[in-house]
């Protein structure tokens, strides 16, 4: 079994969402999930819409526990990294940051059509899908997520980029908090609001959401499901800041929407303990 191929490759009747997996292909870099329980599925899923609704609630009961259990067991924790972070660099101790979260809109074709000739009338423009209004916040929910922070207050002054290895931005702190991803904790608030899940794909910036679907061929089906604060990438893929690196997180992310369940994240949590606690994937 791959890490990006069915025991048995799923078929839909959908062509336009049935080639979804021809897109994929076996990822020899990637160690290959064997311990992901595989669900038999009539058809590929293509959002939160095609689980379950017993399966959706107790995967929620799941968030709310285990992000309520988390924020008063760890609070003394989070109380000692706020201080950590407030005494080695100036700034806030949370950082704030605006993420793309569930998207639920389906394409549609364009029955338009670019080339059908027919001109609009004389002083009137011509709608461009570029920016027409449609298009704002088209590519899902956006929210604000909530991190400890862990680069300089300047760290994007130039710009909106990803992180790399040995990044300057970082803060002496930072670097410790990244690689033990104590700096993802104040999520576990995100997760308790509903804005994310504790299992599922790691929510996007929109400063780069759009090149990233532009690069990557169904790029935008990964966020079919509530972001995650944990999942199938962030423990085998790691930290992204490439586009193969981002191809083979959409991969995982799109094996986990086909194999959501509540065994498997379980399964995903066990094992997330385990790269917490190497520092296993972290920049």
């Amino acid at each position: 079994m791959s890490a990006t191929i069915l025991d048995e490759p799923l078929t839909s009747t959908n062509d336009e969402f049935g080639d979804l997996f021809d897109q994929y292909v076996a990822d020899e870099s990637l160690p290959s999930p064997d311990w992901l329980t595989q669900l038999k599925l009539d058809k590929p899923r293509r959002n939160i819409h095609c689980i379950s609704e017993s399966t959706r609630r107790w995967k929620r009961l799941l968030d709310i526990v285990s992000a309520g259990s988390l924020l008063v067991l760890l609070a003394p924790v989070m109380f000692l990294v706020a201080i950590a972070v407030r005494v080695t660099s100036r700034g806030p101790v949370i950082f704030r940051q605006t993420r793309v979260g569930l998207n639920l809109r389906q394409k549609k074709k364009d029955r338009r059509g670019s080339d059908s000739g027919i001109e609009p009338p004389e002083g009137q423009e011509r709608r461009n899908s570029a920016n027409h209004r449609r298009r704002d916040g088209g590519f899902g929910k956006p929210f604000t997520v909530y991190k400890f922070r862990t680069m300089k207050i300047d760290a994007e002054k130039d710009g909106p980029q990803f992180a790399t290895k040995g990044d300057t931005r970082v803060t002496s702190i930072g670097r410790f908090l990244r690689k033990t991803r104590l700096d993802e904790l104040p999520q576990l608030w995100n997760v308790l609001r509903g804005e994310m899940a504790f299992v599922g794909p790691r929510p996007e910036r929109p400063e780069f959401i759009d090149g990233l679907t532009r690069e990557i061929p169904n790029y935008i089906n990964r966020l079919g499901l509530k972001p995650g604060l944990t999942g199938l990438a962030q423990i085998i893929n790691g930290y992204d800041n490439d586009i193969e690196s981002f191809k083979r997180k959409v991969n995982l992310d799109l094996l986990y929407l086909q194999n959501c369940c509540l065994l498997n994240d379980i399964k995903i949590m066990i094992r997330t303990i385990r790269v917490v606690l190497t520092g296993s994937g972290a920049i």
